[in-house]
Formats: C-alpha cells, structure tokens, sequence
C-alpha cells in the first residue's frame, strides 16, 4: 500500500519559516511525483508544488519565490520549506502521490491518487 504522512506543521509569525515532511512508503514505480497541496477553511484545494522522480520540480504562483520542494531519496522523505510566511499561508497542507508521472510533474490534484493526512499551519500576523 501507497502511504504518506505529513508532519512539521504547527504556529508561526508572519514572516517566519517552517519545513514540512512527507514520508514515503509503498511506492514500487521508479516514474512517480509527489505534490504538496493545502486546504483553508471554505476554501478549495490548492496545489503548491510538486517534483518528480527525476527531480524536476513545479510551483504554483502563490508560493513560488518562497516555498522550496526537495527530495531525500535515502529516507524517503520529501520536504516543503516555506519561507517568508504570510496569515494567508494558514491551512492544512497535505502531500500526495501521483503514479501516472511521466516527463513533468503537474500540481493538479486530479492528478494524485494517494493522500496523507494533512498538517495543519497556522501563520500568525
């Protein structure tokens, strides 16, 4: 079974950092993405970011220039670092799993069959 777990989220000041992990399991296909998503009260799920198992990466307009994505591919373990954060960066982030990868990752949620349970961060004004 396909398995992720998300974890590091918690309370920051505005302007703050937080690096969030998902770790990985289950996952027998060398062609796979993982993406980064949140959700805030009343709001849709938003994609942030992916990067693929060949290492390229995607970034949605909200967040490029202050989160970072990156891979350790020895534990498994993919990494949001969020940087510069703003009141409006609050909600609960989620990482999921998407088989059907190719050549380029994609930050449509359609796209990911596997989810974690999500994480929840607060930004602070």
């Amino acid at each position: 079974d396909v398995q992720l777990q998300a974890s590091g989220g918690g309370l920051v000041q505005a302007g703050g950092s937080l690096r969030l992990s998902c770790a990985v399991s289950g996952i027998t296909s060398d062609d796979y993405a993982i993406g980064w998503f949140r959700q805030a009260p009343g709001k849709e799920r938003e994609g942030l970011s992916c990067i693929g198992s060949r290492g390229d990466t995607t970034y949605g307009g909200s967040v490029k220039g202050r989160f970072t994505i990156s891979k350790d591919d020895a534990k498994n373990t993919i990494y949001l670092q969020m940087d510069g954060v703003e009141p409006e960066d609050t909600a609960v982030y989620y990482c999921a799993a998407d088989l059907s990868y190719t050549l380029s990752c994609a930050i449509d949620p359609w796209n990911y069959a596997y989810w974690g349970r999500g994480t929840l961060v607060t930004v602070s004004s």
